[in-house]
């Protein structure tokens, strides 16, 4: 089964970025099958949906909160996932996580975290003055 994990948390000023990288790991299935999604968890709230890309990286597609912000990218090659945060605001402060869902299909992508088999551990990325 593949594994996921999250690298590049840390904390930024109001204004500021930061850029989170999901390396995946193990699984027979190549990565370039997997669509992949980016979701965050803030304190005594619910995890929610920030980011998505579909298995080709052709998609990608927000969360209207960042929106313009956040740019999701991925390496088929390296097995990787990025997800670029600029402007970054407190609300963004949270737990992000990234997910991964096999698919046979390499346009679609998905927003539902129900949708994701298989998920990173979290960093935490905190964005104060």
């Amino acid at each position: 089964q593949m594994q996921l994990k999250e690298s590049g948390g840390g904390s930024a000023q109001p204004g500021g970025s930061l850029r989170l990288s999901c390396i995946a790991s193990g699984g027979s299935l190549r990565f370039s099958n997997y669509a992949l999604g980016w979701f965050r968890q803030a304190f005594g709230k619910e995890r929610e949906f920030v980011a998505a890309t579909t298995p080709s990286g052709s998609v990608r597609y927000y969360a209207d909160s960042v929106k313009g912000r956040f740019t999701v990218s991925r390496d088929n090659g390296e097995d990787r996932m990025d997800l670029q945060m600029d402007s970054l605001k407190p609300e963004d402060t949270a737990v992000y996580y990234c997910a991964s869902k096999y698919s046979l299909r390499k346009e679609i992508y998905y927003t539902s975290q129900a949708d994701y088999a298989n998920w990173g551990q979290g960093t935490q990325v905190t964005v104060s003055s």
